[in-house]
This record gives structure tokens, C-alpha cells and sequence, in this order.
């Protein structure tokens, strides 16, 4: 049974979707005017993962994540670069998937554009205005909020505490200052499309509202995003879809915490920001990756360097354990008990039923990792032990705990277990066994052929085979 924190009650609850085995999720993507930051890639990684595990447990998820193509933002730094503006956010959005591929963040189903759903958005609007929850001024369309009357249930403010957000402007000829734009009317020089009320481009928040409902129905199971979204966006996006529809727009609201700076949350607007891209030439993705899942998901998330070259460290533990699963797995097997790869069944078992422990409450991926380095951890004392000699029942043991692994860590955090961490691993191998023929050189010379036989044979048990020649020893794998 999976429990999440639900934004919108404030409490844990159990999941439940609104159709048996299927999952419709809903996350807002960046809007396009830069290439993303820390703070936007957390939610990006945290809801690929909650994507990801709800797969694994069975379910069928339809994950829609939009662009944001058209905004003020984005037309002030097109002006700035003296480009049009949706050039620049198609080049952004050609750069989001270069940084979203490296981190390992799976393709969603669907990625909408605001620019690609005018239509679609004029429609909700006409019906809001029609509804009488919208009204139209000198070619601006405004919601009016007042009478929407579980306005702030998600951020748990009243009207009278509200200030207007970041996003939304203040104009005398609203009804309130708390009312929002629907419909912005052109300026000279922008981006603008026809409409009953002029031309013009939509607001902010209609855009998700739309897209969500078009591809996911008029009610969805997860809308997520980052805790900065709460008020005004997604808070609006409930006040808009629920007008319009008479239904309830999602059921469950999941938010990620902040990344902050010495304790100061990170965002374009304080300039205290690092891009992915910039973050990327020192650490590699899935280094970022495994940072950003260290920590609970509604945890805030303190970044500096060294904290990132510590994740760096722990995510190569994993890879080395993975690179020795599969060195072991290449051996033959030899006489043995089966303890243990009886041992190594039970810890496998218990991977499981820790790691799935931790993702079903609240999808804990910090808990999920602490699972993973246990595992990792006794993997390597049982492997590593000098009277270790793994049978056929030990070998089929440790193949299970090595899918086990790349399944959990793998399929599910997204750790990337490449071909060249055994290729690293391998050149150990090579070093350490040229180390030992060498040993063994000295040994025939000084003729303790005990040791010499003892390290021949030891060699071939763990799957090297020597060959000596008037020209030196060379070893081969068996």
C-alpha cells in the first residue's frame, strides 16, 4: 500500500487512483527561456522516480509534462537577444532534454506547448466568462476569485491573508487585487493570437489547467511540481479547472521542497542559481541525480560542491558492488554448502521488503538508498571473505542479487550502471593479476613451488587461467 503527503488535506494518505492499475499524473515543466537550474531539475528527478516506482508496483501511468512557450519572461529575453520568441523557446527546449537525458529522467508521455493549445484555452476561457467567473476588460480577461469560493484550500490561506503573487500584476481596473489574468491583450512587438476580446496570449495559469485536463480527463490523480508553486499557480490552476468543469481537478498535490543556498532558496530572481549544465561539467548525472534523491523529497535541499563530490562517493560504492556482483558471477562454480547463497537469498529478500518499505511511505528515496548500501554492504563482506567459494546454488544467488540491484537502483532511482564501470573494474582485475603473476615469478625463482602452485590454482578457481612460455606468463579469462 503506498502512502503520499497529499498538499491539499495536509496528511499522509493511501494512494488511490481514480481507475484500478492506472495512474494519470500531471507535472509543470519549465518555462523555456534558460537552461534549467538545481531547483527546476528536483522535480523533474523526483517525479520520474515516483513515476518510475509506480511501474514497478504494477500500475499503468500516463505522465503528461507541459512547456511553458509563452511568457513575459521569455518575450523579455527574446527582446534582449533580438530574437523571436518562440525560436528561443524552442532552442530552451532542445536544451532541456540535453540536461533531462544526462540525469536520467525518463520521456514523459506527452510534452504540451502552450503555443500548440490557443485554441483550446480560449475555449475554457469563453466558457469561465459564460459561467460568470471571468470578466473582460479593455481586451484583458480576468478570474474573478471571489466567486470561486474554495479559493486557497491548497495553500490553506484565506482571501483577506492573500497578497498578490509573483506572477500576477496590479491593475486598479480588476474587481480585486487577487483576481488574475486569463487573457493578456498584445503589446507592440509581442507574440499574439486572435481572440473574442482581441488580440493577445494567454495567462500563466490557464495554460496548465487546460493541457492537464485535454490529456488527462477532468479529473487526474497526481499533479506535482515544486513547492514554490503552490500560490499562486497551482492554487489558481485548481480555482480555474474547477469553475469550468464542476469537478475536481486532482486528487493528490505533491510538492518538492526548495534547494537552497546557505539556507536561501535558489531562483533566477536572486541570482543565486547554478545551472545543470554548468553543475554537469564537474559531476556526472547521475551524480546530481543520486544528490537530489539523498534526501526526502518535501526536505529542503542545501547545496555546495563538497556535498556533491560526498554523493559522488557513496554512488560509486553501489557501482562497485555491482561491478563485483558481475567479476563473481563470471567465475566457475566450485564444491561448495550453499550457506551461502542461501545468506545472500535472505538479503536480497530483505532489500526488497526494506526498499519498497521506505517508497511506499511518502516515496522515500532516502530510506530507499540507506536500503541499498546495507545490501551493498553485506554483499561485499560475503564476496570479499577469504573462504568464500560460491557453488552452482551461490552463483544463481548472487545473479539474483545482481538483477535485484539494477532493477531497485537502477530501474527504479535511475543509477546508471554502465558498461565501462565493469570496463574500470576489469583494468583492476588486470593489475592485481599481473601483481600476483609477478609474486608467483619470484616464488619459481626462489623454487617454493608451494606458493607458486598455490597461486596458480587459487587463479583458476576464480575463473584465470595461466599459461606459461619461454616468453613469460600470460593469463586469459576461463
Amino acid at each position: 500500500m503506498i502512502k503520499l503527503y497529499n498538499t491539499l488535506t495536509r496528511q499522509k494518505e493511501e494512494f488511490k487512483p481514480g481507475e484500478p492499475n492506472k495512474v494519470r499524473m500531471y507535472v509543470c515543466g519549465p518555462t523555456t527561456y534558460n537552461c534549467i537550474h538545481l531547483g527546476n531539475a528536483r522535480p523533474l528527478v523526483v517525479f520520474d522516480t515516483v513515476r518510475r516506482y509506480l511501474k514497478y508496483k504494477g500500475y499503468d501511468v500516463l505522465y503528461i509534462q507541459n512547456f511553458t512557450d509563452i511568457d513575459d519572461k521569455i518575450i523579455k529575453r527574446a527582446n534582449e537577444e533580438n530574437i523571436d520568441a518562440r525560436a528561443l523557446a524552442e532552442k530552451y527546449i532542445s536544451e532541456y532534454f540535453k540536461d533531462a537525458d544526462a540525469l536520467n529522467v525518463k520521456r514523459a508521455d506527452h510534452y504540451p506547448k502552450v503555443s500548440e493549445h490557443i485554441d483550446d484555452i480560449i475555449a475554457a476561457i469563453k466558457k469561465l466568462i459564460d459561467k460568470d467567473y471571468a470578466y473582460v476588460i479593455d481586451g484583458d480577461v480576468y478570474f474573478n476569485v471571489r466567486k470561486y469560493e474554495d479559493y486557497g484550500k491548497l495553500s490553506g490561506r484565506s482571501l483577506d491573508e492573500m497578497k498578490s503573487g509573483a506572477r500576477v500584476q496590479i491593475d486598479e481596473r480588476k474587481k480585486d487585487p487577487l483576481d488574475f489574468a486569463l487573457w493578456k491583450s498584445s503589446k507592440p512587438g509581442e507574440p499574439s493570437w486572435d481572440s473574442p476580446w482581441g488580440k493577445g496570449r494567454p495567462g500563466w495559469h490557464i495554460e496548465c489547467s487546460v493541457m492537464s485536463t485535454k490529456y488527462l480527463g477532468e479529473t487526474f490523480d497526481i499533479h506535482g511540481g515544486g513547492a514554490d508553486l503552490i500560490f499562486p499557480h497551482h492554487e489558481n490552476e485548481i480555482a480555474q479547472a474547477e469553475a469550468c468543469t464542476d469537478c475536481q481537478f486532482a486528487r493528490y498535490w505533491m510538492h518538492n521542497g526548495f534547494i537552497t543556498v546557505n539556507k536561501e532558496k535558489m531562483s533566477k530572481s536572486l541570482g543565486n542559481f547554478f545551472l545543470v549544465r554548468e553543475i554537469l561539467q564537474k559531476f556526472s548525472g547521475d551524480t546530481v541525480r543520486f544528490y537530489l534523491l539523498s534526501t526526502h523529497y518535501r526536505s529542503p535541499l542545501d547545496f555546495d560542491n563538497e556535498k556533491l563530490a560526498m554523493n559522488e562517493k557513496s554512488l560509486q560504492r553501489i557501482k562497485n558492488t555491482f561491478a563485483l556482483l558481475e567479476q563473481t558471477l563470471n567465475k566457475k562454480p566450485v564444491a561448495g554448502n550453499g550457506d551461502s547463497g542461501n545468506r545472500i537469498l535472505k538479503s536480497v529478500d530483505q532489500l526488497v521488503a526494506d526498499f519498497e518499505s521506505a517508497m511506499d511511505d511518502d516515496f522515500n528515496t532516502a530510506l530507499a538508498l540507506a536500503a541499498v548500501f546495507e545490501f551493498c554492504k553485506e554483499m561485499n563482506i560475503t564476496i570479499n571473505d577469504e573462504s568464500f567459494r560460491p557453488d552452482k546454488d551461490t552463483l544463481q544467488a548472487l545473479e539474483k542479487a545482481r538483477d535485484t540491484l539494477y532493477k531497485l537502483a537502477g530501474g527504479i532511482l535511475g543509477i546508471i550502471f554502465k558498461a565501462e564501470d565493469t570496463a574500470a573494474s576489469d583494468d583492476l582485475v588486470s593489475e592485481l593479476v599481473q601483481i600476483l603473476i609477478e609474486v608467483r615469478q619470484n616464488a619459481r625463482k626462489n623454487k617454493d613451488w608451494t606458493t607458486a602452485d598455490t597461486i596458480r590454482d587459487r587463479l583458476k578457481e576464480c575463473g584465470i587461467i595461466l599459461e606459461d612460455s619461454p616468453q613469460g606468463t600470460r593469463w586469459k579469462k576461463s
